[in-house]
């Protein structure tokens, strides 16, 4: 075994769990200690500003400088008594991480001293340097300007000595340049767009609030072995490796006993988030060897998005306590299950009422269906607008493979609701229509199956589920903020719902009844959904691909041609009537979109090209070396002999040479085809030709995977799978 790899492996073997310092209280008496909650605003803050800051909060009412100077001085004053020196504006650019600038709260005091300041001024606004950041264009080296701005619906926190101050950010010229400003647009459309609805059923109704529920996947590694493999500190994942004897086939790892190390670094990711009042609730082994998952309680979306990317932050800076790296990679390992971050989405009134919960009268069903069936057209309409939103170089390895769902768009509604809506299509428009909840009562006029929350079946293969009281958005990555894929579903709603609102309030203009209104409305939708996008069959076979095809859906392989559909005319003009992005925005976003593409297959080419060089051709022709010297000391100890006692010995010597040889000629043709995409200068074009450089990279792994198998093992530079994944 190589040096490396045998060291990696021997400290992996020898390792022992790490004590975690558990507070001496109950998660509930210390949650939320390192957040400025409603309870802490109350506490450090005035009368007068609390009620301010409330009221801009829940209402949107704006903030006058005063104001913000006063909170600015209870924030300082609860961040000092932590342990708080740094203030840093927190945001998310289009990176897919947070970034984040420290400033001191020190300044002179005019009288040759320092003193702590921080005021309104520094937490509503700061300036970045926005051409350091992805922007498409929108800003130059030169016009380097950009803002962030505090939102004060998410709350501040404190991460080690430092205020954080979550924010969006902002081109100097207005544009967004991150996930949370278009987010929070998304969130205002839909809610102004569902509010209406909401009070034809309930004139109580004043707000609806979008919820996410996130369901972190991720990998552990041990950091020896980590650091042992090029590929995975570089790419994130392994762009050479043959799958181990045993892997998940047993099905003995999902939902089994979690190793020791494992829990105790869970255990202090749980106490660092219960103190960031973040409401972490699961935790367990997930399907492959070595992957698990988190999720907490679901919450209003903007802080649950929030609340996720601090999380991620979280679990790496917890792993290394842990000896661990954490693979937030969408396929970090072939052959074995990805992971994915599946997004729990769902409408709810200020009043307790859950949209996509089927009600508790006639009234409350209709809404119910009102909310569904808009959704099933949204999803319908903008089916591959929505793919294009979870698409990524890295998610492509992911979809469509060990239980993940397709890269096609589609809803499963199971058995149950699928019955009901077919059974609506065939009776009266003005029939009230009975749906019993968990607790129901029988089944009057219209006979309609029962519909609970768990009553439907689960299916791995599909992108966009109902299951009950929610959609469960399952083709999100793992490694995404799940605002890019929550934003063009909210406006994808948002814009149906206005749309039939807008039909709607012509038919009660005329003197239709609202029941009877609704369901001419509903039922046309309710065939079209079900002939295009509702399909609860097996997303993987190739007759759905065919049949998805046929039914109209986006079944776009090319992760840079999904793109483009954020630029085709519909989407620009529904992101525009919702007011989402504007057209600048979205050109943008796309340029950055396949620039990332772009460097992330780029250094995926680089790694294995080297690789494949500095460490398995070397390691291949020792072997080789090895096994021509016994071919050659058998002829000259038994030289009549030497050909029947060696020919297998010659027959491996020459795969081997071979496979050399195949690697080195693959190796040579992913150099030409990088150098031939590098002089593109359409980005587009450019991420084009390194869509086909990412087919290339599968093809000098294969003759590497089988070397692997070939190579003596001492012999083998990198650890493999079955030390990566085994070994706690």
């Amino acid at each position: 075994m190589s040096n490396l790899r045998f060291k990696a492996v021997r400290a992996s073997f020898n390792k022992k769990p790490i004590p975690v310092d558990t507070p001496d209280k109950l998660p509930s008496e210390y949650f939320g200690e390192l957040t400025f909650t409603r309870a802490k605003m109350k506490e450090y803050l005035d009368h007068k500003t609390y009620e301010a800051l409330i009221d801009c909060i829940d209402n949107g009412k704006p903030l006058s400088l005063a104001i913000a100077d006063e909170v600015a001085s209870g924030m300082k004053k609860w961040a000092l008594e932590h342990g708080a020196t740094h203030t840093t504006h927190w945001f998310q650019p289009l990176t897919d991480s947070t970034a984040e600038k420290h400033d001191s709260f020190l300044e002179y005091d005019g009288k040759g001293g320092m003193i702590e300041v921080f005021d309104g001024k520094v937490l509503i606004q700061q300036e970045p340097d926005a051409s350091s950041f992805p922007n498409g264009g929108i800003r130059a080296t030169f016009e380097a300007r950009g803002y962030t701005a505090w939102d004060p619906t998410s709350p501040v926190f404190i991460q080690g000595d430092t205020l954080c101050i979550p924010t969006v950010f902002l081109a100097y010229t207005g544009e967004a340049l991150d996930y949370k400003t278009p987010l929070k647009k998304s969130l205002k459309a839909l809610t102004e767009a569902a509010l209406p609805i909401c009070e034809l059923f309930d004139k109580n109704v004043r707000k609806v609030k979008a919820y996410l529920g996130w369901e972190q996947e991720f990998f552990l590694v041990d950091e020896e072995l980590y650091a042992a493999r090029t590929d995975l500190t570089l790419a994130g994942r392994t762009l050479m490796g043959h799958e181990s004897s045993k892997s998940q086939q047993l099905d003995d790892h999902y939902m089994g006993f979690i190793p020791a190390r494992v829990v105790n670094f869970m255990r202090e990711l749980e106490i660092a988030a219960f103190k960031l009042g973040i409401p972490l609730k699961t935790r367990h082994n997930e399907v492959a060897p070595n992957q698990y998952e988190i999720a907490p309680i679901y919450g209003e979306m903007n802080l649950s998005n929030d609340q996720n990317q601090q999380v991620m932050n979280l679990m790496n800076h917890v792993a290394r306590k842990h000896g661990f790296v954490v693979l937030l990679h969408e396929k970090p390992f072939a052959g074995i299950n990805g992971s994915g971050k599946h997004n729990n989405w769902s409408l709810g009134t200020d009043t307790g009422v859950p949209l996509f919960a089927p009600g508790k009268d006639a009234a409350g069903n209709l809404q119910f269906l009102t909310f569904l069936v808009n959704t099933l057209i949204a999803v319908k309409r903008y089916n591959g607008l929505l793919k294009a939103s979870i698409a990524s170089s890295t998610n492509a390895h992911r979809l469509g493979a060990s239980e993940a769902p397709p890269a096609i768009i589609s809803v499963f509604l199971g058995q149950a609701m699928t019955s009901v809506l077919k059974k609506i299509l065939e009776v009266p428009s003005d029939t009230p229509i009975e749906i019993m909840g968990k607790h129901g009562k029988k089944i009057g006029l219209v006979e309609i199956p029962e519909i609970l929350i768990d009553n439907t079946d689960r299916n791995r293969t599909s992108p966009f589920a109902f299951t009950g009281n929610r959609f469960e958005f399952r083709a999100v990555g793992s490694s995404a903020n799940c605002a890019g894929a929550l934003t063009t579903l909210n406006a994808a709603v948002a814009d149906q719902l206005t749309s039939f609102y807008a039909s709607l309030s012509k038919d009660l203009s005329s003197g239709k009844d609202l029941r009877i209104a609704i369901m001419d409305l509903l039922k046309p939708m309710i065939k079209e959904a079900l002939d295009t996008i509702c399909f609860d069959g097996n997303g993987y076979t190739e007759e759905w691909k065919k049949e998805a095809e046929k039914r109209g859906l986006d079944t776009e392989s090319c992760v840079p041609r999904m793109f483009t559909a954020f630029t085709e005319h519909e989407a620009v003009e529904m992101f525009r009537r919702t007011g989402v992005y504007t057209v600048k925005e979205l050109i943008a976003r796309n340029e950055v979109k396949w620039e990332t593409y772009v460097k992330k297959v780029q250094i995926e080419a680089r790694v294995i090209g080297r690789m494949a060089m500095n460490h398995v051709i070397p390691a291949a022709l020792e072997y080789k070396t090895r096994l021509l010297k016994s071919v050659s000391l058998s002829k000259e100890i038994f030289p009549e002999e030497y050909l029947a006692t060696s020919g297998p010995e010659i027959e491996l010597a020459k795969e081997v040479s071979n496979l050399i040889a195949e690697i080195r000629a693959d190796v040579d043709a992913l150099i030409e085809a990088r150098k031939k995409a590098n002089v593109i200068e359409d980005i587009f074009e450019k991420a084009l030709a390194y869509h086909e450089v990412a087919d290339m990279i599968e093809v000098v792994r294969k003759p590497i995977d089988r070397l692997e198998e070939l190579v003596d093992n001492d012999l083998w530079p990198l650890p493999k799978y079955r030390e990566l994944l085994f070994i706690n």
